[in-house]
């Protein structure tokens, strides 16, 4: 069930909002708190009921083992304890996620014939499972003793962001399940939720997919793209994969708001980043924050010197790579990044400061190309779009230019045929200007007022993100 259907605004959405905030007159709090759980097991089963037992059973089994945190007295045992506990979310995840793309690379280096299991990844396992590690730790270095079964199921399965993230500290979200004046409907929410997922709605489904329809059509057609196609096919991924992100990041705090559950902010305009490292604090920050705290800092962050930390740069964004997909390409994306966060960190030493036009050009060239590895099916696709990007010989002039060089000099170019009207450029650029220039949706809810102009802007987003919900998509973070 997407966020961008009809079953989901029109029949998911209204009938548990309504049932919860009615069981919650009952003065019964964890009666409603149950029923939500219950909508949220039933939201993640929609699309696989064959996924609902793996969820469960990572809920029991880490619970389960905070549970003996909670209560084991000596380190050396408690130590014992959480490695089980990471050792199964990784084995958990690394099984369904890695396990043939692991096989598969040891068939070919050894001429081995281990047989593939082609499992289906589970929905949404890659966040919740590092939700879990994340519960692990913090139980082993502070302790969660105050939280329930009933608290903790409904921290992994809120759905608003289950699927796609944020990743959640638990705190974030049973702290707020703790105080009492969140549990009665709250009309100022309830307009900033529907503000916020309006723009979220409106950016996936019509800038977004209708991106991806460009994109898509280049890479599937790569083979005869020319130079400028190339291009355009590349720009249009980069640019549907950050309002496919942003907008499902937006409908996730506005539905969060709803429950009177602030859900915290993972995308701040990464495409206004000035260096590498200011665009990971923008893109999914809930990730990096995840690895700085329980990558980075336990690898020995900066305090061991320059090397180290380089190293430990490295390696966080290495298993970012990893983590976004089980393929060479995803490997290279994250050692890219990597390179690139040592290279920009080893620059900082020197304290020079390059214009910010020139900075910010440089940072957006390296993750648009980054992004051509993100996006290829494989290495071959990585470098015949690259070859496409950079060499003259796919470059054309358009059928009427070539028309125009032939009369007057009386040459014999043959007409080139774009797949792409060029006109998009045009559009591109003006994309580019409100990503770079214009207030993200988070800057405009903080200054949210509710007002006939919002009530009119909301409404308009809204019926023409309807009029084209026919051409439901998945978001692209859903497959991670």
């Amino acid at each position: 069930m997407l966020f961008n259907s009809y079953i989901f605004i029109l029949v998911f959405f209204p009938i548990v909002f309504a049932v919860y905030y009615l069981l919650l007159n009952l003065k019964n709090k964890n009666i409603a708190k149950i029923f939500l759980v219950a909508a949220n097991l039933y939201f993640y089963s929609y699309w696989n009921v064959k996924y609902l037992p793996i969820i469960l059973s990572s809920i029991a089994i880490n619970f389960t083992l905070a549970t003996l945190l909670n209560k084991i007295q000596g380190l050396h045992l408690k130590r014992t304890v959480l490695t089980i506990g990471i050792l199964f979310n990784i084995g958990l995840l690394g099984y369904y996620k890695y396990y043939d793309f692991f096989m598969t690379n040891v068939n070919a280096v050894f001429g081995a014939n281990i047989s593939l299991l082609h499992l289906a990844l589970p929905l949404a396992i890659s966040f919740f499972t590092f939700q879990q590690i994340a519960y692990l730790v913090d139980t082993f270095r502070e302790g969660t003793k105050e939280y329930t079964l009933l608290d903790y199921a409904f921290f992994v399965t809120f759905f608003p962001h289950l699927i796609a993230g944020p990743i959640v500290h638990h705190r974030e979200i049973i702290d707020q399940l703790r105080d009492g004046s969140n549990y009665k409907m709250k009309s100022a929410n309830i307009a900033s939720g529907l503000y916020i997922f309006a723009i979220g709605l409106f950016k996936k489904v019509i800038i977004a997919d209708t991106l991806a329809e460009w994109a898509n059509l280049g890479y599937n057609n790569i083979g005869s793209l020319t130079l400028v196609d190339s291009w355009i096919t590349t720009l249009a991924y980069t640019f549907q994969l950050y309002f496919d992100f942003s907008g499902y990041c937006d409908m996730a705090i506005g539905l969060g708001l709803f429950f009177n559950i602030k859900l915290p902010a993972n995308f701040n305009s990464p495409y206004k980043s000035l260096d590498i490292q200011d665009f990971w604090r923008r893109w999914h920050i809930t990730l990096g924050r995840f690895f700085t705290h329980y990558l980075y800092f336990p690898l020995g962050g900066n305090r061991k010197g320059n090397a180290r930390t380089y190293f430990n740069l490295f390696v966080i964004m290495f298993v970012s790579g990893i983590w976004h997909g089980a393929g060479w390409t995803f490997v290279i994306w994250g050692i890219l990044h990597g390179v690139a966060s040592v290279i920009f960190r080893f620059w900082k030493t020197f304290n020079i400061r390059l214009p910010k036009l020139v900075a910010w050009f440089i940072t957006f060239f390296f993750v648009h190309i980054a992004w051509v590895f993100f996006r290829s099916p494989d290495l071959t696709t990585v470098k015949v779009m690259l070859t496409k990007m950079f060499s003259l010989q796919s470059f054309h002039f358009p059928a009427r230019m070539t028309a125009i060089i032939n009369e007057r000099f009386g040459t014999h170019f043959i007409p080139t045929t774009y797949y792409f009207d060029l006109k998009l450029i045009l559009l591109f650029v003006v994309i580019l200007a409100i990503v770079v220039f214009a207030k993200n949706s988070i800057e405009r809810l903080k200054t949210f007022k509710p007002g006939y102009l919002t009530v009119a802007f909301i409404s308009l987003l809204t019926v023409i993100s309807l009029m084209y919900l026919n051409r439901v998509s998945e978001f692209l973070y859903f497959k991670f």
